[in-house]
């Protein structure tokens, strides 16, 4: 690993004072500063040069790292940090630029996950500047989170163009976002940009790069050339798009345009559930009915994002439900080995090869052609279920595999309860066993895991079904989930997972919204 030193306070060259500390990454560390000679404010960014590079005059470093700058602000006028100095400094160089607004993606990650619709937004953004560049001849070379500046409104500006270019030799920054061919030594080109990208939108939707740094340069590259890369089991609908960036051919990787449609098509389905929900969130009130209680959802989604491979081993050994959550608005399944359709999607395109084209065969449904309660909306998902939901309510998040496993997870900004609708084609013969063998990953998995009674056989329209509930805690929250899992045949079943704050548990308003799911839920069997 590559040691920088920190110049906190120093002054470069005699003129920009180094302020604060903007990004850290390997061989390359980023600095807010001002330019004392003019009194602005800049960002310095201080880079280890490629071998092949040392070897140039610095006359020479410095000429193509403005030109291409100067170029890029004719095409992506305030998309691109416009350079102002350039300084060599023995195996590193100094670029000054003009201060972007926002704050690098790299403290963005450092937060954790984001939704995978914010990512696509972020990620669109990153693709317009570098088709442009594309266009107009430039390739980075060297792209990565510490590069890529991020607005509150969602639009991004980018950095570091010039000082890698397309070149034959291997990355020595940031190497977990090197491409395969970047790593090998064999060239960079636009190729190496768009796997860039999609290991950055892989990063955000996970909370960690396709491949985590391995602590020294060489060991990390051979591990970006050689190792499999563990398909997303957060990215929703955007699993496509970060799957076809990251083959390791450069020549079969998606196209830009194909990216880009791709992108559009989750913001614009976004844009349209929330142009839908026009209706006011059903109110949350205490266990008595009096007063109002607000809980922020990303302060409880922030606790459940992580499973323990041991929990998800005997998942698989149990024949159990796919994947675990703490509660509804846990974890993933876990058996994903490649990403489908999302919730609500009808294109075509869009459904996993091997999906039937026949006719499916309805479920019983205690509602079938009843009007849909006052507060609620009929949500039909694409995957072959539908359910009543609350108004303003959408998908949050949706994972699929290669078995036609799936789970959707359901919310609303600012309400803290959510609803799991998952789909599994693995699971043993008796749902109280099915539950059983779940526990202990459960209880491994939770803070404050407690479960509320025992697990209970039931009959649900017909079928051979379990519930059961369990308390936990999640950023200090404590919650209350109610999970009823039934068997629709061939080891295929649903399982819906209804989680509230625990103190709302026995509201008017979190009965009849149980009442509501479990009553309007219909699916479709092959």
């Amino acid at each position: 690993m590559v040691k920088v030193q920190d110049f906190t306070g120093e002054l470069v060259a005699g003129r920009y004072r180094l302020l604060d500390v903007a990004h850290r990454e390997e061989g390359r560390v980023g600095w807010l500063g001002q330019d004392v000679a003019f009194g602005r404010p800049v960002a310095l960014t201080r880079s280890l040069l490629p071998d092949h590079r040392r070897e140039e005059s610095e006359h020479r470093t410095a000429a193509r790292i403005l030109r291409a700058s100067e170029r890029l602000a004719l095409v992506c006028p305030g998309q691109v940090a416009g350079v102002l100095d350039v300084i060599e400094e023995n195996d590193f160089v100094w670029t000054v630029t003009e201060r972007p607004p926002g704050a690098p993606l790299t403290e963005l990650l450092g937060r954790g996950p984001v939704n995978y619709v914010r990512a696509a937004r972020i990620g669109l953004g990153l693709l317009d500047v570098l088709a442009t560049a594309h266009r107009a001849g430039v390739t980075h070379g060297d792209l990565s989170p510490g590069q890529v500046y991020v607005h509150e409104r969602g639009t991004v500006t980018v950095s570091g163009f010039g000082l890698m270019g397309a070149t034959a030799s291997p990355r020595v920054t940031a190497p977990s976002y090197a491409s395969p061919e970047q790593a090998r030594g064999e060239g960079t080109g636009p190729a190496a940009d768009l796997w860039a990208l999609g290991a950055m939108m892989y990063a955000m939707v996970e909370g960690r790069p396709p491949i985590r740094d391995r602590g020294r340069l060489d060991a990390t590259l051979r591990a970006v050339n050689r190792l499999p890369i563990r398909a997303p089991l957060s990215a929703g609908a955007l699993a496509p798009a970060i799957q076809g960036l990251l083959r390791r051919d450069p020549l079969e990787r998606v196209p830009e345009p194909v990216v880009r449609e791709a992108l559009r098509r989750i913001l614009k389905e976004d844009a349209a559930e929330d142009a839908t929900s026009t209706a006011p969130l059903p109110p949350l009130r205490d266990a008595g009915g009096s007063g109002r209680r607000t809980v922020r959802r990303p302060l409880l989604l922030g606790g459940a994002l992580a499973v323990t491979a041991v929990g998800l081993a005997v998942l698989v050994a149990a024949g159990g439900l796919s994947g675990q959550d703490t509660s509804a608005s846990g974890a993933a399944p876990s058996r994903i080995a490649s990403a489908g359709p999302s919730a609500g999607s009808t294109d075509p395109a869009t459904l996993p090869q091997g999906t039937p084209s026949a006719s499916p065969t309805p479920s019983p449904s205690l509602t079938a052609g009843e009007k849909v309660p006052s507060g609620f909306r009929r949500y039909q998902a694409s995957e072959g279920f539908s359910i009543d939901l609350p108004q303003g309510w959408k998908p949050l998040r949706t994972t699929n595999s290669a078995d036609r496993t799936y789970r959707v997870t359901f919310g609303a900004s600012g309400d803290p309860r959510t609803l799991a609708v998952t789909y599994s084609t693995r699971l043993g013969p008796d749902p109280v066993a099915v539950w059983s063998a779940l526990e202990p990953s459960l209880r491994a998995d939770s803070t404050g895991y407690e479960r509320v009674g025992d697990i209970r056989a039931v009959t649900y329209r017909g079928r051979k079904g379990a519930d059961m509930e369990w308390l936990s805690v999640s950023q200090g929250v404590r919650e209350r989930t109610y999970g009823r899992g039934f068997l629709i045949g061939d080891r295929r079943g649903f399982s819906l997972r209804w989680t509230t704050p625990a103190d709302d548990w026995n509201s008017s308003t979190n009965r009849q919204a149980l009442d509501v799911f479990l009553q309007s839920l219909q699916w479709t069997s092959p």
